[in-house]
């Protein structure tokens, strides 16, 4: 696969983001994996228009199709009472892009802080940050989401919490290492000598070198995010029905494999889609970034 791209400035070319750009766009992996990001998004922002049926995203019954095979009427079949399944999936991919922005939203800033101070202060906030992030991290993650959820009401709302609960720790520790190797450098040391408050060095001096790793990870975290919830909802603890969740159809289908097995095997491939995209997009971003996670 060819990729072409724009011819660049000579000062361009010198620059670093010149050079990780042209690293990026001659990569075909990651412009897959941005041609797939954006057509979900597109797919979630656009569903009212672009699906074919949407008022099969809600309490609509129609036996009389129940169990259709792929067709031109529906090109992806129709579910065990009657609803288009290509429609569902669109309207699917806004739960689960919700659930992306709710968790990450939350755990990476969290995990940021937290590794930000455990990294610059050391002793005993160090101390106390990173046991407690061991300590989570030794949990199994769907076992602690699958106690919360069982607590709590499933719905999406407490799915992102579900997650969010574990999700920060991976955060913590990648900006913990980051932190531990800059946080001796001569610009630290100089802003010090400068009198520059602790604020300042924080996030004026070491978070910026930290944004690259953040980026990276969090875009590899976002199919995996998505993977999270769609397990949850496979085993009734995430979204509830009648609202379109990938995981929820999943599992309906899988009661009627293999005869229909468009039901189950349609949304598997529409989470596999996801997750393909965001792990090709980051893995682009790490090579244009030059950072290893």
């Amino acid at each position: 696969m060819s990729v072409e791209t724009e011819t660049l400035s000579p000062a361009e070319e010198l620059s670093n983001f010149g050079r990780a750009r042209r690293r990026l766009l001659s990569n075909p992996a990651a412009i897959i994996g941005i041609v797939i990001v954006v057509s979900i998004v597109l797919a979630a922002i656009l569903a009212p228009y672009i699906a074919p049926y949407p008022n099969h995203a809600g309490s609509f019954v129609d036996f009389r199709h129940r169990h259709n095979a792929p067709s031109l009427e529906h090109l992806l079949g129709t579910d065990n009472v009657g609803r288009d399944i290509l429609s569902r999936i669109l309207f699917g991919y806004r739960v689960s892009l919700l659930l992306v922005v709710g968790v990450l939203g939350v755990a990476v800033p969290a995990g940021v802080l937290f590794g930000l101070l455990a990294g610059y202060f050391g002793g005993i906030v160090e101390t106390g940050i990173m046991w407690l992030t061991n300590v989570m991290l030794a949990v199994p993650p769907l076992v602690m989401a699958l106690a919360i959820t069982a607590v709590l009401t499933p719905d999406l709302i407490h799915s992102m919490i579900a997650i969010t609960v574990l999700w920060w720790t991976w955060h913590c520790r990648l900006v913990y290492r980051v932190v531990k190797s800059v946080v001796a450098e001569d610009f630290v040391e100089a802003a010090r000598v400068a009198g520059a408050s602790h604020l300042h060095i924080l996030f004026r001096e070491i978070l910026p070198n930290c944004a690259a790793a953040i980026s990276v990870k969090t875009t590899l975290d976002a199919g995996f995010v998505i993977l999270f919830g769609a397990s949850l909802s496979f085993l009734g603890l995430g979204v509830q029905p009648p609202t379109p969740d990938l995981g929820t159809m999943v599992a309906a289908g899988a009661q009627f494999l293999p005869e229909m097995w468009w039901e189950a095997v349609m949304p598997g491939f529409a989470v596999l889609y996801a997750i393909l995209g965001f792990n090709l997009l980051g893995d682009g971003l790490r090579d244009m970034l030059d950072v290893e996670i």
